[in-house]
């Protein structure tokens, strides 16, 4: 079976192509905008026609796409994420392969949900901010194509190479910052929030298995199991060995960080700060752990405070569950940190 990868380099990309490669069964082409591609091609500049060529010559079985952007304005996410999967989709109706496509989408389509629920696929989808708002209009996009297509709603990915600015990497970096300087004392904001978080490795398996499926329309893919923000950062400390003090503050919407607890103030050597909810950007990872934009507080993602997939349609239609527990999703973030120290 030929697969056509489409972000190969990005963070779910670089694990997916890595399972498909350990199927002896998987022919893998990948295609993107970076030199190491085995196609260069831009998605969101690049003509249906040009794509439909290309189709037509490697007919694949399989197109995957894990392309996309999780940063930036309206009309950059609109065109990373919506105008290329309109491009994909376009392709592949033209094109003669008959090509299966896989699409990665996002909880942040579904947008908040109740505290203590279950979001299932039939829920009705209220993204809270434009990131939402472009993946959700590519989920219907492809959804509309008449295509054999699936979208793979992915909760809340972590482990190895987590991002610097998604809220466990940015627990990670101001972790190891005051260790590496000897703080006794982590100041942390934003952790009231609850995901679901999956390793990105069992996402990485969810897209072989539904490569290989008949499943089709939506379909969630997370643990089925919200964990607050805090609990994480007390597993990571944990791992990470760190003996100093968590203090956790509040950040009021549009305000500053008020501290609350015995610890306001600080003692020993200075403390560290680190909103874990705010938006990465183009800062370094020192100043994303040291100055997060308060405005952005609490739920950038536009999730709200509580996201919790129902995940029985993934074990009933792809045969699959997750594996991998968050402590060691935990310990490969710390892995990748600790190397800095």
């Amino acid at each position: 079976m030929r697969v056509l990868l489409i972000g190969a380099n990005g963070y779910l990309g670089r694990y997916v192509a890595d399972r498909l490669l350990a199927d002896p069964a998987v022919q893998l082409t990948a295609l993107g905008r970076g030199d190491d591609a085995d196609v260069r091609f831009d998605l969101a500049t690049g003509s249906p026609g040009a794509l439909t060529r290309f189709l037509d010559a490697v007919h694949p079985g399989v197109v995957v796409n894990c392309a996309g952007a999780t940063r930036g304005g309206a009309r950059e996410l609109t065109r990373h994420n919506t105008v290329a999967v309109a491009t994909i989709c376009e392709s592949l109706r033209r094109s003669g392969c008959g090509a299966r496509l896989v699409q990665l989408g996002c909880a942040a389509e579904y947008g908040p949900s109740q505290p203590g629920s279950s979001t299932a696929e039939d829920a009705v989808p209220r993204p809270g901010g434009p990131y939402g708002v472009s993946k959700l209009a590519a989920t219907e996009l492809v959804l509309g194509s008449g295509l054999d297509a699936v979208v793979l709603r992915v909760f809340s990915p972590v482990g190895p190479g987590t991002p610097a600015g998604s809220p466990l990497g940015r627990l990670a970096e101001a972790m190891r910052r005051a260790m590496q300087s000897g703080d006794g004392e982590l100041k942390l904001s934003g952790l009231g929030v609850q995901r679901d978080f999956v390793d990105v490795r069992d996402v990485a398996r969810a897209v072989h298995a539904a490569s290989l499926s008949a499943a089709q329309g939506v379909v969630n893919i997370g643990t089925g199991r919200a964990v607050r923000l805090r609990d994480a950062a007390a597993v990571l400390a944990r791992v990470a060995g760190y003996g100093g003090t968590l203090h956790e503050i509040d950040v009021p919407q549009g305000g500053h960080p008020q501290g609350h607890g015995p610890l306001h103030g600080g003692h020993g050597r200075a403390s560290s700060l680190a909103a874990i909810g705010a938006p990465r950007s183009e800062a370094t990872a020192e100043q994303l752990a040291a100055a997060p934009p308060a405005a952005a507080y609490p739920y950038p993602d536009g999730c709200g405070a509580w996201q919790q997939a129902d995940v029985r349609t993934a074990r009933d239609r792809l045969g699959w569950r997750p594996r991998i527990n968050l402590e060691e999703s935990l310990a490969d973030i710390w892995m990748e940190a600790a190397c800095r120290i």
